[in-house]
């Protein structure tokens, strides 16, 4: 793999002398990590996952404090020489306590599926019985899968949808809920697009005597900016990532109230982590940072916009939209009408410059399409470009050689890191 002139210009993140000193040392790594930005600016990053990182962001992830071994916490910690880590994790926990109004967090978890191992660590027993979104319906691993630690140490039981809306049905979850009388309630989905009625599950599980475990992975981010309702004051333990839509680094928290805090934290460390990244923990201070300005708050209600436009667009195109539409930066689609699966549509799509995933379509047969607009509304695209992508998404399925020039066009304009 050689680096091209058009790969060198991408972004202006890579203009560094760290990365020069890379790129001389080892140009092999360099051409693939110059590369992969290419990709990222040249093509549609429509997975509902991902997001761009502000160049505030990366520094943090680059800097210094990728060297130090931190196991503990601030003032506690197993090493010696930890007194600015230390700083630097009391910033992300105080800016994260204020962000999501919660009384206590803790910013250690490498994942989101780390966050939802400790929480169930925390308040779970192995055999306990847990109510959570079923996989077909859009819930996680982590929420029952017997391919994952979570099947295999509890019981799950899955609530599902309506057939017809597309919607939870809670009265489904309080008959479940009284059946089963699990140890904890699950709400959370990776393909739910709309709001969870958390007050609702929160009468459910006082109900059955169940903690309540909100995972926000995927809405957190919209949270932050005002863009969704917030699971915190109803959940016992609410489990988030700081990516996605919160357009922080690759990681995870956990927000919970103070009755908790302990267990919480012991359940991250020492039970399920040893030593903090603390380069990405300081990258999460910056990101919850970023997360409390205004320029944030009017960036996460663009992008329900966006999804919105967009979901509109597909519909009109010949999709049909899951629930009818969306409330978050999530959508998902049946391509059916259109003569083709969710995998087909995927692989056409990416031949297209349009990155994005397949998803289980509830109560049918083969997998939709799962989308999101977080990236695209990084790069500053708005209503005018949902239109345009939506009619490429038509194209593309149709396998309209011509889309894939017109996809370029449009990233063009929209650099994810303009000079």
């Amino acid at each position: 793999m050689s680096v091209t002139p058009e790969v060198r210009s991408v972004p202006a993140v890579y203009d560094s002398p760290s990365f020069e000193a890379l790129r001389r040392q080892d140009p092999q790594a360099a051409d693939i990590l110059f590369a992969e930005a290419q990709r990222q600016a040249a093509s549609l990053q429509l997975i509902a996952a991902e997001n761009f990182t502000s160049p505030a962001v990366l520094a943090a992830l680059g800097s210094p404090l990728a060297n130090k071994y931190a196991e503990g916490y601030p003032g506690v910690r197993h090493h010696g020489g930890c007194e600015l880590v230390d700083a630097a994790e009391r910033l992300a926990v105080e800016r994260a306590m204020t962000l999501f109004g919660a009384e206590h967090a803790n910013v250690q978890p490498h994942s989101g599926s780390s966050a939802v191992l400790a929480a169930y660590a925390a308040l779970l027993r192995p055999g306990d019985t847990v109510l959570a979104m079923g996989l077909p319906y859009g819930g996680h691993l982590t929420h029952g899968s017997r391919a994952n630690f979570s099947g295999r140490w509890f019981d799950f039981v899955a609530y599902g949808v309506d057939a017809e809306t597309g919607l939870i049905d809670y009265d489904q979850v309080r008959h479940l809920a009284r059946q089963h009388r699990p140890k904890a309630i699950v709400c959370g989905s990776i393909s739910y697009p709309r709001h969870p009625d958390y007050a609702a599950f929160r009468e459910i599980a006082d109900e059955v005597g169940a903690y309540l475990i909100a995972d926000a992975a995927h809405p957190i981010g919209l949270v932050a900016g005002g863009a969704a309702p917030s699971p915190v004051p109803y959940a016992d333990v609410v489990c988030a990532t700081t990516h996605k839509v919160l357009r922080g680094p690759r990681g995870g928290m956990i927000l919970c109230g103070a009755e908790l805090a302990d267990r919480i934290d012991r359940a991250v460390f020492p039970f399920t982590q040893g030593g903090a990244q603390m380069h990405t923990i300081a990258a999460k201070a910056v990101a919850f940072g970023e997360a409390a300005t205004p320029a944030y708050r009017a960036y996460a209600h663009q992008v329900v916009a966006n999804a919105r436009a967009l979901a509109e667009g597909l519909a009109a195109e010949g999709f049909t939209v899951l629930t009818g539409g969306t409330d978050t930066h999530i959508i998902g689609a049946d391509p059916a009408g259109l003569g083709v699966d969710g995998r087909t549509a995927r692989g056409r799509l990416a031949a297209a410059g349009m990155v994005l995933d397949t998803c289980a379509l509830p109560y049918g047969d083969g997998r939709g399409i799962r989308l999101g607009t977080a990236a695209i509304t990084t790069q500053g695209m708005g209503r005018p470009e949902m239109a345009r992508i939506a009619t490429l998404f038509g194209a593309a399925v149709h396998e309209d050689g011509r889309v894939l020039d017109r996809v370029r066009e449009l990233t063009g304009s929209f650099p994810p890191y303009p000079r």
